[in-house]
């Protein structure tokens, strides 16, 4: 008896969000060693069904660098990376788009329609949605550096992906672009993901981290930060709390809510449910960012 009632206060607390967050537009990354363990990938797709049949709009934008890289050595490719972003040339490309915007994109929406969900995949094959242009870096001497056919985004086709969501399928986006002239790029899907959640207005963006989230002390996974405020993302970048690896990440999340995002979370995607614990409960299991003057009641 203990046990069930246990069960319906479980029920009863993921009730107050799921009131809260209904018709809300969440934003999903998808990527990562994730995509490489098929039991986690599972239950996070599973996550997303269960959003979207409560109420939830989920809106999922995918990588998959691992799988991209065993595909370049089967071909004979040396995957080669410029400040972080995979240098992609003409040979490069074409496996990126055939790995990124058909293979995995196809098996995220077919996983998701076996789970009794309703997905569809926004592709160069479907209905692209991304479009922008040359990504532009330089060195330290201020000299550009060519990454090849990688790409930024411009602007969202956020007509497309709203209708989706309101007719309950689950818009699932490759982190590629296209370019005005009708070029294909390689994007970062970090970057992906915060383009489309600013152009969509999303109540939340939820970054999928082999990570448990932000720490105060960052090889202590019992230091984990559960709220955390624009002001003190800053703070702990500047004392080198947060490391190297982790600061584009919280970067993306500040420029995310400069934007009209209200909230960004970091969770440890190979967590089991862990989309579910971050939203539904009121402690949840990684990190929120919130702007400090936007309220930090909730998950």
């Amino acid at each position: 008896m203990e046990e069930a009632i246990h069960k319906a206060d479980v029920l009863i607390e993921a009730l107050t969000w799921i009131r809260r967050f209904r018709g809300k537009i969440t934003v999903i990354k998808l990527g990562g060693s994730i995509m490489d363990e098929l039991v986690a990938l599972n239950h996070l797709l599973l996550d997303v069904v269960f959003m979207e049949t409560v109420g939830m709009r989920p809106v999922i934008v995918h990588g998959g660098g691992a799988a991209i890289s065993r595909a370049m050595n089967a071909a004979g490719l040396k995957p080669r990376f410029v400040q972080g972003r995979r240098y992609t040339d003409a040979a490069t490309l074409q496996i990126v788009e055939r790995v990124l915007a058909e293979q995995i994109n196809d098996q995220i929406v077919r996983q998701i329609n076996e789970l009794g969900g309703r997905a569809q995949g926004l592709n160069f094959r479907t209905a692209n949605v991304l479009y922008g242009e040359k990504l532009t870096l330089r060195d330290d001497d201020g000299q550009p550096i060519d990454l090849g056919y990688v790409g930024t985004v411009t602007r969202v086709d956020r007509a497309t992906i709203e209708n989706m969501c309101y007719a309950g399928i689950v818009p699932v986006i490759p982190s590629m672009c296209l370019t005005e002239d009708g070029q294909k790029l390689n994007v970062n899907a970090d970057t992906a993901a915060t383009a489309v959640a600013q152009a969509i207005q999303a109540e939340k963006l939820v970054y999928l981290s082999d990570v448990n989230g932000v720490r105060r002390v960052k090889d202590d996974p019992s230091t984990l930060i559960d709220t955390l405020t624009d002001v003190e993302a800053k703070k702990l970048i500047s004392n080198g709390a947060v490391d190297a690896g982790m600061i584009p990440k919280v970067q993306a999340c500040l420029e995310t809510l400069e934007h009209g995002v209200k909230k960004v979370h970091i969770i440890d995607g190979r967590i089991r449910h862990s989309l579910l614990l971050e939203i539904y409960t009121t402690k949840g299991v990684g990190t929120q960012i919130v702007r400090s003057n936007g309220g930090n009641d909730t998950k």
